[in-house]
């Protein structure tokens, strides 16, 4: 049964209107207002007894444009309907969330009205909650707070809870939390699950799960608000902790709870328990939306099962851009870039997200040349690039040593305005290192307003290779007096600056405190920097022993590092026995064929080296060709030796017979 009660009007007739809200009754409000799609234009309840009683009301509610809107406001002004409470509410909310809204305009009605109530209070909230500037919304309710006669109520508050969700405003949402208990909204459905959203988005997961334990009151709406919550912090055991209990209270998932379970079973890597999910979806009649479906081929690609992405992706009749780029994704993590390649010519529709796939692909599989390649064509199909493109365009400048197109790179970001977060400016430290250019890596590191210890690490790594050996352990006690972790990348800097300085004391001291103070584990890159430091150092002995102590298989970098200090200092006894454990690893690099037989030949051992050339030839090991590259005007230049496809390789060739021309070498 509908509750009635009256209020009086201008024209001292007494209408009826629903006690809830009968603003929210005219306007359809009250849909659940924390879906993840955006609203549907207002539904406009013509048949409302005030409005077909009443001409003005009746063309507001078939008004087309503003300029209409005006006409009509001015003729309530003129007959003084404006002062009344509904017929202002309805003007105010046709401004704040029809088809031809206009905030700015709609407030200043708002603030002319002698006491506007809470209904047309909260039409300009939502009006604001769905506009680009959702902000409007908290300062509105501060002013309405301040306004004699009119206080909040749950519609508003499930606005602001929006507002706070969406922006991650933790210390608002508190607040507003605080005046909901307070007033004792809390026990509103509606509003319920927007203080469990809120809290889910800004982190609060905890506090989110114990508000779930403790209400009263719960629908679908909170399970799905809090297994979604745990999967986008990338906690999915949790996720399924609450699937396993939702379907123990025999609640019935939808496709939002199952596109959650799926990406959960995506983040843990279980295909088997994917697979089962999936079943049941199947089983239980659920309507496979398109979202659903991305998130099952999404879940199947990163668990392994490319055939079974590739199956759900060829039958669906409609694809989306993420559909396309999940294929994308998967084919080139596994190697299949061609196929990848094919499927990204064929979208019938690109957006930044596709780009961004197929350059981070070729940036992750080292080719490099293809990534910036692939920008160019970006940026010719007029597709602006983002924060996460100019990541991957530094990430393949710093590869290749393209100096000149990471500058460029640098001068985008800041003629577009992209904030030089955390992320991109520890990208620039890391390209204009890598790029032999110190000068602008420090300037990129003293301007980032924030640093984390991955930032550290650059310049550390940085200053490292170039030989800057005071300034790579000056930074490092920086970092630690900053109260900041090294983690191990952060050792590997530290040890190669000490192994460019041939700081033998000072390279033991940080390799015991990786483990004695910071309870960091070595691993094979660490050792092999340490044998690369005694080895330079002469201690060869010391060397060959520190790898008889690791606790895990000598790689060939560790082995190499010996094998090349040996070469060094002429140890051919230990050297030999390093090239015998480099040769078991990897029989057919020419390399080590090379050094050993110079260390031979060296020794005076002609026959031992003329054996180690003959073992060559059986083995059918030849000599890796050289190769080196150039930027010249943003393009890069690769060359091997005796390469002709270098299309300027003639006069290249002509050069360099020019300049040896005195000792008799013609390269042809």
């Amino acid at each position: 049964m509908t509750v009635y009660y009256v209020t009086k009007v201008r024209s001292h007739h007494f209408i009826p209107k629903p006690l809830l809200n009968p603003f929210f009754s005219c306007l359809s409000l009250h849909s659940h207002s924390f879906s993840t799609h955006k609203s549907n234009p207002t539904s406009w309840n013509t048949t409302h007894t005030y409005v077909l009683s009443n001409p003005l009301l009746s063309l507001l509610e078939n008004c087309k444009s503003f300029s209409q809107l005006k006409q009509i406001q001015a003729q309530m002004i003129l007959t003084g309907l404006i002062l009344d409470g509904f017929a202002s509410s309805r003007l105010i909310s046709f401004c704040a969330i029809s088809e031809s809204r206009n905030l700015d305009y709609c407030i200043k009605i708002l603030n002319n009205l002698q006491n506007p109530n809470v209904f047309s209070w909260n039409a300009v909230i939502r009006g604001c909650v769905e506009s680009e500037n959702p902000q409007k919304g908290l300062v509105l309710y501060k002013r309405m707070l301040t306004r004699a006669g009119c206080r909040p109520d749950n519609y508003t508050y499930s606005f602001l809870f929006k507002v706070c969700a969406n922006l991650v405003l933790s210390y608002m949402g508190f607040e507003i939390l605080g005046q909901v208990l307070k007033m004792g909204f809390n026990k509103d459905m509606y509003l319920y699950n927007g203080i469990i959203h809120m809290l889910v988005s800004v982190g609060e997961l905890g506090l989110a799960h114990k508000v779930f334990d403790e209400g009263c009151v719960r629908d679908l709406v909170s399970w799905n608000s809090l297994i979604n919550g745990y999967v986008r912090r990338r906690q999915p055991r949790e996720a399924m902790g609450i699937y396993q209990q939702l379907i123990t209270e025999q609640v019935k998932p939808d496709e939002v709870t199952m596109i959650g379970v799926v990406s959960a079973c995506a983040q843990i890597g279980s295909l088997k328990l994917g697979r089962e999910i999936h079943r049941y979806i199947e089983e239980s009649g659920l309507n496979l939306k398109i979202s659903l479906v991305n998130a099952l081929m999404d879940m199947y690609v990163k668990c392994g099962d490319l055939e079974a992405g590739k199956f759900l992706f060829d039958k669906m009749r409609k694809k989306t851009v993420v559909s396309w780029t999940t294929m994308i994704v998967g084919y080139a993590k596994n190697g299949l870039l061609d196929m990848a390649a094919k499927l990204f010519h064929d979208m019938p529709e690109k957006n930044v997200v596709a780009w961004n796939a197929m350059i981070g692909s070729c940036v992750q599989a080292n080719l490099s040349l293809e990534a910036l390649e692939l920008f160019r064509e970006m940026q010719l199909s007029n597709m602006k690039p983002d924060k996460v493109t100019m990541l991957h365009c530094l990430s393949a400048c710093s590869q290749l040593g393209a100096l000149d197109t990471g500058m460029w790179t640098h001068n985008y970001i800041k003629k577009h305005n992209l904030s030089l977060d955390v992320a991109l400016g520890t990208a620039l430290i890391d390209m204009y290192a890598k790029c032999g250019n110190m000068t602008k890596a420090l300037q990129v590191f003293n301007e980032m307003p924030r640093r984390n210890s991955l930032t550290w690490t650059a310049i550390i790594g940085g200053l490292a290779l170039y030989g800057n050996v005071n300034d790579a352990i000056f930074y490092f006690s920086k970092m630690i007096d900053s109260g900041l972790m090294p983690d191990e990348i952060t050792f590997l800097g530290v040890l190669t600056a000490c192994c460019h300085g041939g700081l033998v004391e000072e390279g033991r001291k940080y390799f015991d405190q990786m483990k004695s103070r910071f309870n960091l584990s070595p691993q094979p890159k660490h050792y092999s920097c340490m044998v690369n430091l005694l080895g330079r150092a002469g201690l060869l002995e010391e060397a060959e022993e520190l790898i008889k102590t690791m606790p895990m298989e000598a790689d060939a970098m560790v082995w190499g590092a010996l094998f090349f200090a040996c070469g060094i200092h002429r140890n051919l006894l230990i050297g030999e026995r390093a090239a015998s454990k480099l040769l078991d690893l990897d029989p057919h690099d020419s390399g080590i064929y090379v050094l050993l037989a110079n260390m031979y030949r060296e020794a005076g051992k002609w026959e031992e080296a003329q054996n180690i050339r003959k073992m060559m030839m059986e083995r059918g090991v030849e000599k890796t060709p050289g190769s080196s590259s150039i930027e010249v005007n943003g393009i890069i230049n690769e060359f091997i030796v005796r390469d002709k496809s270098h299309p300027q390789s003639e006069q290249i060739y002509e050069c360099f017979n020019l300049i040896n021309k005195t000792i008799g070498v013609c390269y042809v």
